[in-house]
Parts: structure tokens; sequence; C-alpha cells
């Protein structure tokens, strides 16, 4: 256990890190595999990108040159999330103009990668080339991708095959086993681990292979798979079950739309040993590509009423992962959700401590309210009862572990060589800081999990009278959700800069007196007295926060505000939806539609599609929205933002076997359709327009 003198972290030793792919890098996905690459289509060797599936990169280099030369890019996109298309042609070559070549590659990931690689002239005379494709592969951990990759070249075993124009790269360290096969459809010579092309074009002729790359993990081997793109698929049953959104608003319609599919994307399926298959959301792409438990609550909870089934394939998987006993390496204690789950080599063999780990502070207490929310919505009394157990044991640990002084409150401090610092949603090493920026000693007690306790409480003492029937633990747990209330109110309030709630409280029970978003959270659990609520809103709408374009996450009067600092400054529509949600819960529905409609006009310049993060600076200085450097895109819980978001403006709620509308619908949204919510196992239509709203059973 650290001491009250340890600090959350420190900044990582300087050292070369790989080099990004730039802003115009093109990721496609399919389950836990993606392949991340620049706007070529190319995975440049050393650098973060390559063909990964769980957790291990399969390909590190998949570079196309011709004549000696890369590529010139004409236009490259994402054409559904599993597929990428990318147009390119020929620099000036020696007796070969500039755009003589178009050179197309069709890109699909699914049971590993299948590319085509299609080759047209349109010169007059005849052209010859070495086209080249060069292959490698240091089966990374996905740890090491983004840090610094161990060097296994004398492990990689090499079974090359000319004759069949195929590459077999093969890799094992002592149980953990991998492999990667590339094959061509065309003939192609090998030069080294390089597929080469003598090219021979007459003028006007067009030229294409197939390649496909199989993989095979621990005996399993994954297979291309083969479809088309746009071919109808798992997409279009997932568009099938959901819902169809309407809006006057062509913005809200188009980011509805995009979030549609993006949530299809970071579908993950599979099976936790002794349980049964689960769907569920996935974090984020491109490095998180598998279970998390604050984000998945987080985005099941935002999406629950387009996509329950998500939820519940959360809920379930979650607590079949829950704790059970005291890990001090995985930070594991009985009764805590999960917070990241990993199944690469250095995972496997014990060298992290992922498998699960346990580092959170909030993902027990979100666990709970992603079931009641659930509940709410669906009435299914015997889900319920069948996790009871796990309820009772997330109870127990909020009591027994999250309280590490016995003050009442949840504190974190890792215990393991490989920790988390920070484990709340802020989880970088510098983002919990005083106002004059320095970094409190843990451990640490965060605001908004005390918010989440509140309200987790709450909601099982709902439970607990309506479908277990047991009213004495509904007396205990109300009572100490108010008890909770009152003393967040004792010990966070901050009388200065007008009122305001600290981030937290250090490990001597100091206020961590910056100004952030987190407060805002606590709008969204109903933790706070309704008269501190409108000192909140002022803070969060005023301009040293509220940007134009959302909430920043640190006010820009404190020390170490940075517009582009990862949580010191920047905007994250997650953070974003959950402040507005708890906005209309106290009655300023004109501030939630005020982040709404200021979020969705950021996507607007991103496709549709809300990334993680992007830079907090004044909408005034910037006439767009500037992205974050390395944010995810799309990620779970910035994909279900603007579902949230018009859940709030439509003030939709589920309550015994009924929906039932309050709408606040902004002027510039117009009129807002959604035909086929689900809830109770039926289907339900709602529309909307100012304050006027109905809801009627699906026809």
């Amino acid at each position: 256990m650290p001491g009250v003198k340890d600090t959350a972290g420190v900044p990582s030793a300087k050292r070369k890190l790989p080099p990004e792919l730039g802003t115009d890098a093109i990721a496609v996905l399919e389950g836990r595999a993606f392949v991340y690459s620049d706007s070529r289509g190319d995975i440049p060797p050393g650098s973060i990108g390559g063909l990964v599936d769980a957790d291990t990169r399969f390909l590190s280099r998949w570079e196309l040159t011709f004549a000696g030369r890369k590529l010139d890019v004409l236009r490259s996109q994402d054409v559904d999330y599993y597929s990428a298309a990318f147009f390119l042609t020929n620099p000036d070559l020696d007796g070969l103009p500039k755009n003589s070549l178009a050179v197309r590659r069709l890109r699909t990931v699914g049971n590993g990668l299948r590319e085509e690689i299609q080759v047209t002239s349109f010169a007059d005379h005849p052209v010859s080339g070495e086209l080249r494709l060069s292959v490698g592969n240091d089966f990374a951990d996905l740890f090491e991708i983004k840090d610094r990759v161990r060097d296994r070249s004398d492990q990689i075993v090499r079974a090359h095959d000319a004759a069949r124009s195929a590459l077999a790269f093969r890799y094992q360290n002592q149980g953990f086993a991998a492999e990667t096969r590339v094959r061509s459809s065309k003939p192609a010579r090998l030069d080294g681990d390089d597929l080469v092309w003598d090219l021979e074009l007459e003028a006007r002729r067009q030229w294409a292979t197939h390649l496909a790359v199989s993989t095979r993990l621990k005996g399993r081997l994954i297979q291309p798979a083969r479809r088309a793109m746009g071919e109808a698929d798992l997409l279009s049953r997932w568009e099938d079950e959901v819902p169809r959104f309407e809006s006057d608003s062509p913005i809200l319609q188009r980011a509805l739309e995009q979030s549609v599919a993006d949530l299809a994307a970071l579908r993950i399926q599979g099976k936790l040993p002794g349980g049964p298959e689960f769907t569920l959301p996935a974090a984020g792409l491109p490095w998180f590509m598998t279970l998390f438990g604050r984000d998945t609550c987080f985005s099941a909870y935002q999406s629950l009423w387009v996509g329950p089934q998500l939820a519940r394939g959360g809920i379930e998987t979650l607590a079949l992962a829950q704790g059970r006993t005291v890990d001090d390496f995985r930070d594991e204690e009985p009764g805590k959700i999960l917070h990241e789950f990993r199944g690469g080599e250095l995972t496997r063999l014990g060298l992290k401590p992922h498998s699960p780990y346990y580092g959170n502070t909030d993902a027990t207490q979100l666990w709970l309210i992603l079931l009641s929310e659930h509940w709410r919505w669906s009435g299914d009394d015997e889900f319920v009862g069948a996790l009871w157990p796990n309820v009772l044991a997330a109870l127990e640990w909020m009591r027994d572990f999250g309280d590490l002084d016995g003050d009442g409150f949840i504190e974190y401090a890792t215990r393991s060589s490989q920790g988390l610092g920070n484990q709340c949603w802020k989880d970088s090493w510098d983002a919990v800081q005083f106002a004059d920026g320095t970094i409190p000693y843990l451990p640490i007690a965060i605001v908004e999990a005390q918010g989440y306790a509140v309200d987790a409480r709450r909601r099982v003492a709902e439970l607990a009278t309506r479908v277990m029937g047991d009213s004495e633990i509904a007396r205990d747990l109300m009572a100490a959700a108010d008890q909770l209330a009152r003393r967040i109110d004792a010990s966070f309030w901050i009388p200065r800069r007008s009122g305001y709630y600290a981030v937290g409280l250090d490990g001597d029970k100091r206020q961590v007196d910056s100004m952030t978003s987190n407060m805002g959270h606590l709008l969204w659990s109903g933790a706070i007295p309704k008269a501190r609520a409108a000192h909140v809103v002022k803070h969060l709408m005023s301009d040293d926060m509220f940007s134009g374009w959302g909430v920043r996450t640190l006010s820009r009067r404190d020390h170490g505000f940075n517009p582009i600092g990862y949580h010191l400054g920047t905007i994250w529509p997650h953070d974003n939806s959950i402040i507005a949600a708890g906005l209309g819960r106290y009655g300023y529905r004109d501030e939630a539609n005020r982040i709404a409609l200021a979020q969705l006009e950021a996507a607007r310049f991103s496709r549709f599609r809300l990334p993680e993060a992007f830079a907090g600076f004044d909408r005034s200085v910037s006439r767009f929205p500037v992205p974050y450097p390395t944010a995810c895109s799309p990620q779970a819980w910035a994909t279900g933002a603007p579902f949230l978001l018009l859940r709030t403006m439509l003030g939709l709620e589920a309550r015994d076997g009924e929906l039932a509308v309050d709408p606040r619908i902004p002027d510039e949204i117009g009129r807002v359709a959604v035909h086929g919510v689900h809830a109770f196992g039926q289907r339900w239509d709602v529309e909307a327009i100012g304050s006027k709203g109905h809801v009627r059973l699906a026809g």
C-alpha cells in the first residue's frame, strides 16, 4: 500500500518513441482486430501502425513501392468500419511522368486481412517496373507498440514458400505462440521478406493481385473474411435492430447515423472461461479494442435505449470477472469490477497485470448504476435476481475495500508495481493536481466517484425494495447515500471563486482545489443540494470552462491549464454528455442544450464522428475544433455521447413499464422522431418538437 507521501505518478523517462502516422492515418477494424496505417495504406517499420488482433501485432511493416519509390496519395479513407480504399499514383520517374499510373488498394479486415492491389496504366506506351510489398512482423505486445518494442528477431522463424508466393512468420515464447501468413493470388518472387512483382503493362492495361493475411494465436487459426466492401453483414443486422432516427437537423441526423455505425464497429464478441458468449462495446480504436470496466459502463449507459443488448452483455461479463481475492499485482479485491482486460504476450506470461487488471475507483459503482438503468428500461426482475450476489459483493467492496481509511469516502492508491497512479477517468499522471499545479499525495478521494457511490446506493435500494423485497437493506442504503451526500458537500465544497467542488481530497485530506469538469458529474449523480448546483452550473458554463465547443476538463484560470493537455483543458464528448444529462436532471435544460448543440457542431468537422477528445481552444480563436493529436476514433463513450445528448433533449425516461418524454428541443434541431426504441420487451416511437412530444407503442 503506498504511503500518504506517494504521488499519483511522474512523467515517463524521455526516450525516442515510435513515430505517429499523422492526422490522416486510417484505421479499420472488426471485433478486436484492426489495421492502422498511414494515408498511403502503408505501415512503416518502427511506427505505431500494424495489423493487431487480441493485443498482438501480426504485421509491423506493409509498404508498397513502385520502381523503388513511394506512391503519392490522391485520396484515401475508410469505406465501412471494416474496409478502406487508397487511391495512389506514381511520382515523377525516369521515363514515366507523374500520374501515369493509378494504383488502388482495397482493404478489409476481419478474421485476418484481405487486400487487393490494382495497377492501371494510362500511359500510351508499355510500362515496366518493380512493384514491391515490403512485409515485416515483430509480434509486439500492444503495450509495447506505443512505447518500446522488445527485439524478438532471434525468436521469429520464417517458413516462406516461393512456389506459392507465400510468406510465413512464426514466434514462440514459453506458452505463447503466434504466426502470420501472407499469400498473393498472382505469382510473386520473394526477396527476403518482400513480395515482388515485375510488372510489364501494355499501354492502358490493368493488373491486379489479391493478398490474404491469416494469423494464428495459441493454435487458433484466423483466416481472412471473404466479403466485399459495403456487403450486407453484421452491420446491416445491427442497423435493423437499432431505432431509426429522423430530424429536421441534418447535423443531428448524420451524427446519430455515424454513432450507430461506430457502435457496431466497436462491438466485440467473446467468451470468458465458464461464462456465456457476450457482445459488448470495446473502449476505442486503435489502442483499446478490449473490455474495460469504466468505458463499457459509460458507453452502455449512453446507448442503452438504442442497443440494450450491449448493456446486458457488459453487465454479465463484468459480473463474471468481478474480483474474488486480494491480489496486489493486479490491484484486485473481492467485489471490485475490473479496469481492463488484455490477452497479449506480456499479460499471458504474467509480466503485465492485465489478466484482468482492477486498478480503478469507480467501475464498481458504475456497474451498479448500469444494472439499475437496464432494469428501469427492461423491467427484468429475473436478470437482477440472478446478479444479486454480485450486487452485494460490489456494495461490500465500496464499504470494506474502496474506503481505504474508514472515513466514508472511496479512495484510490495502487499496490501494484505496474499499477495506475490515477485511477479515475482522468488517469494520466498529472491529471489530478492542485490549482497551483502541484501533484497531490495518495491516496486520493476523487469527487465524482463519491457521487457515483451516492447514486449507486440509491439505485440498489430501489432494486432491493422492488425486486428483492428487502426493505431493511434498502433503508440502510438510503441512509448511507444521504449521509455520503452530506459529507461530500461538507468536505469537497470550496467557498472561494464563488463556490465550487474540489476535484478530490489528497492523502492528508486536503482539498485538491483545481476547478474541473469532474464536479459536473455530481449533477448527473444527483449528489449535491440544488442550491449548490447553481454555482456549479455557473462555473461550467463560464468562459473559463466552456470553450464554445464544450466544457473543458480544467478551468483556464488554473496553473496547469493546457488546451492540448490530455486531461488538463481538452474537451471530452463523453464528459460533456454526462454533464449535460446532469444539467437536465437539475432543471438547467437550456444550458444542457447549449452543450449538446456545441458538441453536434463540433462533430460536423470530423465527418460527424465525435473523437475521444479535442483541444480546449476558445471557439473565437479556433473556428473549427482542433483535434487532440492521438485521440481514439471511434471511441466508445464518445460514440455514445450523441445518444445521451438526444435523450437529455427529449427528457426521455423509462419507469414502471412506460416511456415518458419531457422535451426541450432547441429551435436549431426542430422536429425529432425516433422509431423503434427498445423498452420493456417492446418497441416504441417517440416524437418531439420544442416542448411538445409524445410516446406510443410502435405499430
